[in-house]
């Protein structure tokens, strides 16, 4: 998953009201969208019955934190700024559930097909989806065609980019993985007949990029068998259209959700990135700023800044809508302010403000909550403060909830 621009070096002071950026990822994120001069599709299939999963919802459309994992993989594309558009394949039968997904989750790059009775051919399905319209008039086909799974949700751009300049180069390139088994051949007796050499063979993966005439061309072309019991398009172009495909390693992020297991560690790994699109705000005094960097470290967030007011919030959300990239999840701001024992004259007028600020970020998809601590002498007392805040911080993080946006919650 890619990381919000916005980020915090730990080795870095930061200046009051100000973020410090990651000027080398920002740069990395550039140079990948000015390397790709020319159209790219992506093509997700996902008209599988997820029968291994021992579900009875296809696993594409599982859902977990409150998201299905087919727009997880979507979103993965629609942030890739050079991808102009993606199709997504579906049994006919999901149709209307695709659409919901699509619509509920504001996904703007998408265009959804019906699939056809096997992966190859609902796969041609959507690459022809590509150069015409269902009422067969012409559409400027992409050069470059990205093909993956709409059950690995975990690809990197980096990586993306890597498949898409070797397929505009070769005609096509595609992901390979060491194999973690060594394959054998059984008898019809079923007993052992030989077994391969595990390191000169590699497991094919996900994703793919074809030049669009290749990939299609090789559809035109390939037999009903073909179509019926093939499952590797890398093979159809070298077989039809006489084009080897360059092979890159991929990284391990790029399995494949297969089993109902697979669908825990994917909900794991994705609130494990959850803190990297959630800032912590420091409310005026210098003790405040110290907490704000205890969370920071503590949990891993993507950035800190000290304020001297609740109105200054509001230059973070301007911050944040100036950076322009696509999250899974909204953004969470903590307000972390302290208070003294003595000062609950201005209680009631910063709950007022802080619902104002918070109803007019979530519109932005930012979700502002706020932590107010008593400053207590007493050592012990201090302690329960600091990690009751962190517990605090951390569910607002994690689950995001937005009966909760605006509060000043108690630490």
């Amino acid at each position: 998953m890619n990381h919000a621009t916005i980020m915090c070096d730990m080795d870095r002071p930061i200046e009051p009201g100000h973020f410090s950026t990651c000027e080398a990822g920002l740069e990395k994120h550039i140079v990948g969208c000015c390397s790709v001069d020319f159209p790219v599709a992506a093509v997700l299939p996902a008209g599988g019955s997820g029968e291994r999963t021992g579900l009875s919802t296809p696993k594409q459309f599982c859902t977990f934190l409150n998201r299905p994992l087919i727009s997880y993989t979507i979103q993965t594309f629609e942030r890739v700024p050079w991808i102009q558009s993606i199709v997504v394949v579906v049994a006919k039968e999901s149709l209307d559930l695709m659409m919901d997904i699509v619509h509920r989750f504001h996904h703007t790059k998408v265009l959804v097909v019906h699939g056809g009775s096997t992966r190859h051919r609902s796969i041609f399905n959507g690459v022809c989806a590509l150069s015409k319209r269902e009422d067969g008039t012409a559409l400027v086909k992409p050069k470059v065609v990205i093909i993956h799974d709409a059950v690995r949700p975990f690809v990197e751009e980096d990586f993306l980019l890597k498949i898409t300049m070797a397929a505009k180069e070769q005609g096509a390139a595609g992901a390979i993985r060491p194999l973690v088994s060594t394959v054998i051949a059984a008898t019809s007796e079923g007993y052992l007949d030989h077994s391969l050499e595990r390191t000169k063979y590699k497991a094919s993966e996900m994703p793919q990029g074809f030049l669009y005439d290749v990939i299609y061309k090789a559809y035109l072309s390939c037999s009903e068998s073909d179509f019926e019991f093939g499952t590797e398009c890398l093979h159809l172009v070298l077989r039809y259209c006489g084009t080897n495909a360059k092979l890159i390693e991929g990284p391990p992020t790029l399995w494949k959700v297969t089993y109902k297991r697979d669908l825990a560690a994917a909900e794991s790994i994705v609130k494990g990135t959850l803190s990297e699109s959630a800032c912590v705000v420091a409310g005026g005094s210098k003790r405040a700023a110290e907490l704000a960097r205890v969370l920071q470290k503590s949990m891993g967030v993507l950035g800190m800044m000290n304020i001297h007011s609740l109105s200054e919030v509001e230059k973070t959300l301007s911050m944040l809508e100036d950076a322009d990239r696509a999250l899974l999840h909204p953004v969470v701001i903590i307000w972390v302010h302290l208070k003294s024992l003595e000062d609950d004259s201005s209680v009631n007028e910063e709950r007022a403000a802080m619902m104002d600020l918070a109803s007019g970020a979530k519109l932005r998809n930012v979700l502002v909550y706020g932590i107010q601590l008593h400053h207590s002498k007493e050592a012990q007392l201090w302690e329960r403060s600091v990690e009751r805040l962190t517990e605090i911080s951390s569910a607002l993080i994690r689950d995001r909830t937005p009966a909760l946006i605006g509060q000043l919650l108690q630490a």
